[in-house]
């Protein structure tokens, strides 16, 4: 499967980069370039590719807002990029749907397997976002309001595997062989857990899962 991907950072020199890393990739094609937040919400909604690429600090639109546009549009899944990881941009991204967060610093390669696990379904996030992560949202003391375990206590059996599974960090390939099932059974699962639940994407899915303490 050919991945489509639009890169969208303002940085000419930046983009050009991200464009020649990817491009050498052959399962990856790159349809589109932005260089602004207004313009990426635009090539997205037009383009409908499988990820956008998209930068946090941008002019006319941030990162974080043309995220959630996005998102909300059902137009892509999103991979955000940044220079930092300060927690207002990673909690920002990850309440506006994003599915992945890498800085960077990152190595091509690290940058090419994000693009393709965010592609599958996935979540991505740098490994210093994922302590803070665990640290701020999977406390023992965090309240799940009675809404969101109505919610949870409404999915199927099955579902609520599959969200356990989610929230253990597993991939869609390792549910699927966990919970002997097709892997495009599995994403069709996750999808539903995710419209079911009212949430943007499977890192949220996955905080939602640790937050209740469901294991697998």
């Amino acid at each position: 499967m050919t991945i489509r991907v639009l890169v969208a950072e303002d940085q000419a020199a930046v983009r050009a980069a991200l464009v020649m890393i990817l491009r050498a990739e052959p399962d990856v094609e790159v349809v589109g370039q932005a260089a602004d937040g207004e313009e990426a919400v635009r090539l997205a909604l037009e383009l409908r590719p499988d990820v956008v690429l998209m930068d946090v600090q941008m002019p006319r639109l941030d990162g974080v807002s043309a995220t959630r546009e996005v998102v909300a549009a059902g137009a892509a899944q999103v991979l955000v990029l940044t220079t930092f990881d300060l927690d207002e941009y990673v909690y920002g991204a990850l309440r506006a749907g994003a599915a992945g967060f890498l800085l960077k610093d990152l190595e091509a390669d690290t940058l090419v397997e994000g693009i393709r696990t965010v592609a599958r379904g996935d979540g991505m996030l740098a490994p210093s976002v994922t302590r803070r992560l665990i640290g701020t949202f999977a406390r023992p003391d965090r309240v799940v309001g009675p809404d969101a375990r109505e919610a949870v206590a409404a999915l199927t059996a099955r579902e609520r595997e599959v969200l356990a599974c989610v929230g253990a960090g597993m991939s869609n390939g390792e549910i699927a062989a966990r919970l002997e099932m097709a892997e495009a059974t599995t994403k069709t699962h996750v999808s539903r857990i995710l419209a079911k639940l009212r949430l943007r994407s499977r890192v949220q899915a996955a905080i939602l899962a640790q937050d209740l303490g469901l294991t697998i």
